[in-house]
């Protein structure tokens, strides 16, 4: 497995105490765009998505709190507001305002979340799967109580305390792992993915770089009302990317996209599940040079 060539920096910010990782592909004197990764996942997934863009844009692509190169929280806790100040913090530090933004799943949840805060702060966003859990599941989780939510998370923290690092013996091994996970992955994204996914441990095995503790989704979060009432403040032109064979509830079919007031345009696609832009990556691609050139 080799690397690809000709790739980013690294760097690295401070936020609420931890060091945070962040590559920079260069071309300083172009408009900033920052690609934003999902959970359990890293920033050189984007590696084929910054080089079809990067002599159109500096490319940036910040490593989550518990993910890649970032360091882990000392006490396994990921909020989402964490993660939203994270990213708050990468745009005011680096300057990078008004600022594109390009992200997934949990990335784009945050960035979502981030271009309502900060409107004037970001030119156009594309979040691919970012919305978070159906309105379905959501109504699910209403019916506990506040007290059965909290045990749950502590039970489910308590479990997850209990558990070791996967270890693979080989690289690919890891990779085969990766790829029965997503069966439109190529061969190559999946070692592409693996490669810059692991870190090898003194016994010369292999584990995933992200916390394990990233798994427990924190019990309180902003009631889904209010959510929805911040997504109708996004200003920037948005679009909104799904696979048709995710797990996603698509906001055209599920009424979410109600909520907001920028006129979001929504785009499916097919043989496609949550990793759109791995799993349809030409398409995708140039969806998104169309929408953010």
């Amino acid at each position: 497995m080799a690397p690809v060539s000709s790739g980013p920096s690294s760097n690295f910010y401070r936020s609420q105490r931890l060091r945070l990782h962040w590559l920079d592909w260069g071309n300083h004197h172009l408009p900033p765009l920052i690609l934003l990764h999902g959970g359990m996942d890293h920033g050189r997934s984007w590696d084929q998505v910054a080089m079809r863009l990067r002599d159109k844009f500096r490319v940036i692509v910040p490593e989550l709190r518990g993910h890649g190169d970032s360091e882990w929280t000392s006490d396994g806790d990921y909020s989402m507001a964490s993660y939203v100040y994270d990213l708050a913090q990468l745009i005011h530090q680096q300057e990078l305002a008004p600022v594109t933004i390009v992200a997934h799943s949990l990335g784009g949840n945050i960035s979502i979340r981030y271009s309502a805060l900060y409107p004037d702060n970001v030119k156009k966003l594309v979040a691919i799967e970012g919305l978070g859990p159906s309105p379905e599941r959501i109504a699910e989780e209403a019916q506990k109580s506040a007290g059965e939510r909290l045990r749950e998370w502590i039970e489910r923290k308590r479990a997850l305390s209990a558990r070791q690092p996967k270890r693979y013996p080989s690289l690919e091994e890891a990779a085969s792992r990766m790829k029965g996970k997503n069966g439109h992955l190529s061969p190559e994204m999946a070692d592409h993915l693996t490669l810059y996914g692991v870190n090898q441990n003194e016994d010369g095995s292999y584990s995933w770089k992200f916390d394990n503790y990233c798994r427990a989704w924190p019990p309180t979060d902003m009631p889904q009302d209010a959510l929805e009432d911040l997504w109708g403040a996004i200003k920037c032109p948005t679009l909104l990317v799904y696979g048709n064979e995710s797990w996603a509830s698509n906001p055209l079919k599920d009424g979410r996209i109600k909520a907001f007031k920028c006129d979001p345009k929504v785009v499916d696609f097919d043989k496609a599940g949550h990793w759109v832009h791995h799993d349809r990556f030409d398409d995708f691609v140039s969806l998104v040079e169309g929408f953010v050139v």
